[in-house]
């Protein structure tokens, strides 16, 4: 088996993210200085038919130096409520399969397309939600 350096992989995200983008979900370096490219933003566009639709949420992910054999670290910056995300905005691995079930062929893009699911799901579609705006 042939692993791919975490550099390598990360750029192949990164273009992939950019050339085959979504409308629904997105992500990009938050700072296209960061050689070690750690730091990423998402975007999630709330689902229709939920207490999210209508809205923008921005995250922020971190993939440390072992990414992609552990995950990234994953925080909303939108105040939001859902049953998968802390007081402060990091997201529980234990209530998102796909980080806490960990897979390294797991890309930032599906963390962030499982969020948007989340959104949808019985516990939260209903929710009531922080004034549209607010941050952590």
């Amino acid at each position: 088996m042939c692993t791919v350096p975490r550099n390598f992989r990360l750029l192949d995200e990164l273009e992939k993210a950019e050339k085959e983008g979504r409308a629904d979900v997105s992500i990009g370096l938050e700072n296209y200085d960061d050689i070690m490219l750690s730091h990423w933003t998402g975007t999630i566009i709330g689902p229709m038919g939920t207490v999210f639709e209508g809205r923008i949420y921005q995250l922020k992910l971190y993939a440390n130096d072992k990414y992609p054999l552990h995950p990234p670290e994953v925080r909303f910056f939108n105040k939001v409520n859902m049953t998968s995300v802390l007081g402060d905005g990091r997201v529980d691995p234990r209530k998102i399969a796909v980080l806490g079930q960990w897979n390294p062929s797991t890309t930032l893009i599906k963390i962030m397309i499982d969020l948007r699911n989340d959104m949808t799901s019985a516990a939260n579609r209903k929710t009531s939600q922080p004034p549209d705006g607010s941050t952590y």
